[in-house]
């Protein structure tokens, strides 16, 4: 016999707003020019300056496009700019130097890229070349990749240190001192770079905190995660496989121009208390809960969401004790994402929460001093509450600063993401919950007056996910 309707409450109301939630205004097929020229020149020159000043006129900063990575023999993987250089161009194409040279005239910000080839272009798709890279990214002059080794030496002479990514790509690295041996062979020993510099040392930091035009793209990006978590808790039952959740929310990425900003986590039962788990190749049962751990990147920036439902619709009484647990400590840890706060204080008080938890199940049978103490609750709950999210999903950035955590500021962005986990192989106190994973993920961004949660058009209250669940 088919499940009742229930009536429709406040619970159906939202589920049904995020089933109908309307994305169609999201952009769906856009080419590479398109997609660099929606980007802000103006936002991309600030940065720019933004990273000269605090570098120096004596600097000389050098960011390299990520290389194409190759899947299998001459099958590439699908391209992805590297985020800093991303974040510093908006260029989207491989085989690509910025050159930054404060004070430098007529030209500070210098690209060099392919240039347009007929040939290659019929392979590989459109390029901007050098001139399309002056015009949608706002730098100051581009030259083409094959001549950098004749003009780059040149504009590094006289500076007295070169800000890098060093040791990241073993073939940068190797021309960068190539460049800089022929310098000093060209000036006789004259003025050149004396160190390398961590670039991340500078620019990571700016993009800890996003633009207002950074916080529109994730919001953007947001809506979309959202719509396809939906879709998911919408079509989950017994029968049907991991594999088909994950497809059917890529499906929706894609439709609406995003795509998976990592490999997502579709883990039924016991699946779950593996916490990075991406078989996805295993079918639902009765009985079990759903843990999807998903999210969509637009134009680079990337959203994070984590969701525990009933594959069979509701929660039985175990699982919902459980559940409640993790759902209080998720509230408790957002409470926290505020101006002021150290990043500790949300998982300190999602901690706080759980021990609490745990000791009313007998699930921890010390006290609560004891179990701070000692960390006994980490057999439960053996990861932090949270990171940095951005154009990076464990996005960049110093969580502690002269040795004590990090404070919140307006424009950051954390996940907050508290969970519980009870193995298979877990003792006669827990076996009743023996294979449980739980996991409550969300986005929030730290406004002025408090935290603004970019993804809470996913259900999580137990009654709205079974308000959705039991309407699909």
């Amino acid at each position: 016999m088919a499940a009742a309707v229930p009536k429709r409450g406040a619970g159906t109301q939202r589920a049904a707003a995020c089933i109908d939630m309307d994305v169609r205004s999201e952009p769906r097929r856009r080419n590479r020019k398109q997609t660099v020229a929606a980007r802000d020149m103006n936002e991309l020159a600030r940065r720019r300056r933004q990273l000269m000043r605090m570098a120096g006129e004596d600097a000389a900063l050098l960011v390299a496009a990520a290389p194409q990575r190759m899947r299998s023999a001459d099958a590439a993987w699908p391209y992805r700019q590297d985020s800093d250089f991303h974040y510093l161009t908006g260029f989207p194409e491989p085989d690509a130097v910025l050159a930054l040279l404060p004070g430098r005239e007529p030209a500070e910000s210098i690209l060099f890229c392919r240039e347009r080839d007929p040939d290659g272009e019929r392979l590989d798709g459109p390029r901007l070349g050098t001139e399309g890279a002056v015009e949608t990214c706002g730098v100051d002059d581009a030259f083409p990749i094959e001549d950098i080794d004749d003009i780059l030496p040149g504009m590094l002479e006289g500076r007295a240190r070169v800000y890098c990514h060093f040791g990241q790509e073993q073939e940068f690295d190797a021309r960068l001192l190539g460049w800089m041996r022929r310098l000093r062979a060209l000036r006789g020993g004259g003025v050149v770079p004396k160190e390398f510099v961590a670039l991340g040392y500078l620019l990571h930091d700016m993009r800890l905190y996003k633009s207002p035009a950074e916080v529109r793209l994730m919001r953007r990006a947001a809506r979309i995660s959202v719509q396809a978590h939906c879709s998911a808790m919408t079509m989950a039952r017994a029968g049907v496989g991991e594999f088909e959740i994950e497809a059917e929310m890529q499906r929706v990425m894609r439709v609406h121009g995003a795509v998976p900003a990592y490999m997502p986590s579709v883990a039924g039962g016991a699946n779950a208390c593996t916490l990075h788990y991406t078989a996805n190749r295993d079918c639902l049962e009765e009985g079990m809960l759903l843990l999807v751990d998903a999210g969509a990147e637009v134009d680079c920036y990337a959203t994070d969401i984590t969701r525990s439902f009933p594959v069979s619709g509701r929660f039985t009484r175990d699982q919902r004790r459980l559940y409640d647990i993790v759902l209080a400590a998720q509230e408790a840890a957002i409470e926290q994402v505020c101006p002021g706060k150290a990043f500790s204080a949300a998982h300190e008080a999602a901690v706080d929460v759980i021990i609490d938890g745990l000791r009313a199940l007998k699930l921890l049978r010390e006290s609560k001093a004891r179990a701070l103490r000692e960390g006994s609750y980490r057999r439960y709950f053996p990861h932090k509450t949270g990171h940095w999210l951005g154009m990076d999903v464990h996005d960049v950035g110093d969580y502690r600063i002269d040795g004590e955590p990090r404070l919140l500021e307006p424009g950051m962005v954390v996940t907050v993401e508290p969970g519980l986990y009870i193995p298979l192989q877990a003792g006669a106190d827990a076996a009743r919950w023996a294979g449980t994973g739980i996991r409550i993920e969300d986005d929030v961004l730290v406004g002025r007056n408090g935290p603004q949660v970019l993804t809470d058009g996913v259900p999580k209250a137990p009654q709205d996910i079974e308000a959705l669940r039991m309407s699909a």
